[in-house]
This record gives structure tokens, sequence and C-alpha cells, in this order.
């Protein structure tokens, strides 16, 4: 099958984007954005004490009290995850699969990425005995693994890790001497907190502070893409302190500023007004309802996925529909990807994106897309009590999925 994207740029691949969340900003937030315009001087590398200030409140009201000087701000999480790569040193250790950013960072400064099993019950958090054996294994082969990567709420599986699995992983890391990097994008996407069957969204830097950097990139929850932003939280130690300045002086080299007018409205949002955060409930209920009928329509139609718990994504394993896949000439996710691309008219990366094995069929689904047209969307926002569901864009979706079903219930016997 052909490629959709010819891949010309070299060895380093940057993934799909974060999926947004498909609906209008807010008008105050925008009103806030288009207030600061005016402001053309230029904010302290690591943000300006506003922003650090209103960070510090996001993260006391989540339990994590914190300093405003252990707290870095930068365009975006990937500036802040590569400074922290190249502070760092050492080779990366991630979970398989993982956000399609982690790696290629490390990859650009030659450093070596390590893949690691998750567990059976979620994503986003490395199995503690596979963790400790790849450790054992690059230490055996002369690397030197310094930096665990994680995520609780995750990209790509939309799983939230249970507090006592990721505790084990945690522990296992910090005792081999990994500093643990907690990508909290996602955090506040839980789709039903109080649901029983749920999970408690824990972070690490509640479990181990002394060893845990949280990222938090805005645009999980609070910030359109387009208004790139994003906050650190370094250990209150030493060590902390002396990352935090190398981080620093990371962000100096690579000019590593926010707008002016970002920072303003990335301060606004971090101290959660109600528009902010009435928008945000809005926003996750509806892609929480895409998500579970998403997820119905995958597994209906007999293919693998672990039930999507935050976010605006779900990741599904099809290789139970390899034979009917295989008749429309899909055989592997770059295959996979091109096929469901292009029948449902919305991005699919394949798991190959996210550090999967290319041979693997297994694709990420993001519920944006899924939201319908433009009027639908506007009718989704917060001002609408009972937002309606997406229609054709999901009935889109059950078609391609039945299709498969129907011709894989038909195999013949073997």
């Amino acid at each position: 099958m052909r490629r959709t994207v010819p891949e010309d740029h070299g060895p380093v691949r940057f993934g799909p984007p974060l999926p947004d969340d498909g609906l209008p900003v807010p008008a105050e937030l925008s009103a806030v954005l288009a207030a600061a315009a005016g402001r053309t001087g230029q904010d302290p590398v690591g943000g300006a004490p506003a922003l650090l200030d209103a960070a510090r409140g996001y993260w006391e009201r989540r339990g994590l009290p914190t300093d405003p000087g252990d707290i870095a701000a930068a365009p975006g999480a990937p500036p802040l995850l590569l400074a922290l790569t190249a502070a760092l040193g050492g080779d990366v250790l991630v979970p398989r699969p993982c956000a399609a950013w982690w790696a290629p960072y490390a990859r650009l400064l030659g450093r070596p990425v390590f893949h690691v099993a998750t567990p059976a019950e979620c994503g986003g958090v490395p199995d503690p005995y596979a963790l400790l054996e790849t450790v054992r294994r690059v230490r055996a082969e002369g690397g030197e693994p310094r930096l665990l990567v994680l995520s609780v709420a995750d990209d790509p599986t939309g799983t939230v890790a249970p507090p006592e699995v990721l505790h084990e992983a945690v522990e296992a890391a910090v005792a081999e001497g990994l500093h643990v990097v907690a990508d909290e994008t996602w955090r506040d996407t839980v789709h039903d907190p109080h649901d029983p069957r749920g999970t408690v969204l824990i972070g690490p830097a509640e479990m181990l502070p002394e060893h845990v950097t949280v990222v938090s990139d805005l645009a999980g929850a609070l910030l359109p893409p387009g208004w790139p932003a994003a906050v650190a939280r370094f250990p209150a130690t030493t060590a902390g302190h002396r990352l935090h300045a190398r981080v620093l002086d990371v962000l100096t080299a690579l000019g590593a500023r926010l707008a002016a007018p970002v920072t303003t409205a990335a301060a606004y949002a971090l101290a959660e007004p109600e528009p902010v955060v009435a928008h945000r409930t809005a926003a996750v209920r509806l892609h929480a309802r895409v998500a579970a009928a998403a997820h119905a329509t995958v597994t209906g139609a007999g293919a693998l996925s672990l039930p999507p718990r935050a976010g605006r994504h779900l990741y599904a394993d099809l290789g139970p529909l390899r034979v009917a896949l295989a008749a429309r000439g899909v055989g592997d996710a770059q295959e996979l990807e091109d096929f469901l691309t292009a029948r449902l008219g919305m991005p699919a990366p394949g798991g190959h994106r996210f550090g999967d094995d290319l041979a693997a069929l297994r694709v990420r689904l993001s519920t944006g897309p899924l939201l319908g047209s433009a009027d639908e969307r506007r009718a989704a926002c917060p001002a609408t009590p009972d937002p309606p569901g997406p229609h054709r864009a999901l009935d889109d979706l059950t078609s391609v999925f039945d299709e498969l079903h129907d011709d894989r219930r038909w195999e013949p016997s073997r």
C-alpha cells in the first residue's frame, strides 16, 4: 500500500501532535490573550514570576507544595524534556508504547533510548521487573541508564496506572539510581475520577518527591496546542536545584522563551478560574463519552483495547483482525495507519509512532476528530448543559470496524 506521507527528513522521527479537544477556545481565555497582545518585551527564560506563582498554586491544589524557584516554564513540554535529557546525560528508558514525542529528543542528542514492557493492566509505566532487567542488560552492554520517563495518565493508551503498580515501578527506578520524569500532561483529563471501577490518579512526585521531576504541557487540559506552554516542577533538594539550573542553561541556549501574551494566558489558565474549569469539565465529559463509544465499536469488532480512562484517545490492537486487514493490503502498522487514515478521513497513527513493533497492528485513535462538524463542536461548548454526541464521524468508525468484523466472521475454518 502506498505511503500517504513521504518520510524524507532524516533519522529523527517526530510523531503525531498532541490530540486537541476539538472545541472552541473559551471566550474569557481568548480575551486574556488578546488583552496581552500589545506586550512586546521578552519574559525571562524559565518563566515570568506571575506564571511561576500560578504554577505553584496549581500544584499546591493537587497536594504538591512547591516553591516558585523549583519551577521552570517553556514553550511546550518538548523543550523541557530536551533540556532535562541534556542536563541529566546518560541513556533514557521509556515504556512501550510511549508518547510519540519522548524518544526523538533523546535521539536528537545522540542518547540511546530503551523501551520497557508495560504491565497488562495499563500503559505509561514500565513493569518493574522488566525495568530492572532492562537496566541490568544496558549496564552489562556498557550503557549508562540515568533517566526514566513515564506517564500515569497515558498517551497513547488512555489508561491510568494503579498507584500500587506505579509505586513499584518508581521504587525500582530510584533503587537503580534513575531520575524519573513524570509527564502529567493528561492528569486533569481523567474521565471519571469518582468512578469506583476507575483508578485514583496519584503521581510519582507524591510518592518519592526527591527523585521526580514533573512536566505538564498545558495543551493537555488548559490551553489550545497552538499556544505552546508547559511547566516543570523540580525536586526541592540540592540535586534538584542543580538540575533546575542546568535546565535553565539549556533553555537559554535554545532561546526557549514563552511569548509574552501566551505567558499571560497560561498564568490565567493555571489559576483555574471558573470559565477554564467549566470548559475543561465539559471537554472531559464529552471526550469520555466519545472514547467509550469508540472503545465499544473497536472491541465489538474483535480488536483488543484497554478501556480509556483519561485523555482524548484510545489505543487498539487489531491483531485479531489481521486476516481481514491483509485482504485489504494491510500487513503492518504503517499500512494500518494509511488504511484507517484514508477510510476514516482522520489521522490514525500506527503503533510504530509510539515505539511499538512495526509488525504489530496497533493504532491510536483520537476522539477529537470524532466530535463531528464545526457546528457540532460549537454545540458542545460548556454553555450547553448536555452537549450532543458525535454523529457521522463515529458512524464512519463503526462502519469500517463492522466491515472488518464481518470479514473475520466469515473466514474459512482451518
